[in-house]
């Protein structure tokens, strides 16, 4: 079985730097990498796969779970629960966009009145 790579620390901080900002969003260490929760939901998970790749996986809305899907690479569509996507995170990551997918996850896992009380990217 091959090593699963360290997410390079600037990822790590800049993940941190996006979701510590929600209320109630709590790093953790996963069985692989870390993810960010709100209450018992993941918001974000991010690792180093088997074959040297970083990837985040987050939630989306069900009704684009099949865009991301047929986007391809660097997105992918996982098999762990109905609207959980992914993106394989290199030096050609927008963060931006990346920003705004992070903080829809957070939205849809988060209890409403936490929720309301993000700001969105470009509001």
């Amino acid at each position: 079985m091959a090593d699963r790579p360290d997410v390079p620390r600037e990822w790590v901080e800049r993940l941190r730097d996006i979701l510590g900002r929600f209320p109630s969003c709590e790093e953790e260490s996963a069985w692989v990498g870390i993810r960010w929760r709100v209450g018992s939901s993941t918001v974000a998970h991010v690792f180093g796969g088997e074959d040297q790749l970083f990837r985040i996986l987050f939630r989306s809305e069900p009704s684009e779970v099949l865009a991301f899907e047929n986007l391809g690479p660097p997105y992918f569509k996982t098999e762990w629960g109905t609207n959980t996507v992914g993106l394989i995170i290199d030096d050609e990551t927008d963060w931006d966009e990346l920003t705004e997918m992070l903080t829809d996850s957070y939205c849809l896992q988060a209890p409403a009145r936490l929720a309301e009380q993000v700001e969105r990217p470009g509001d």
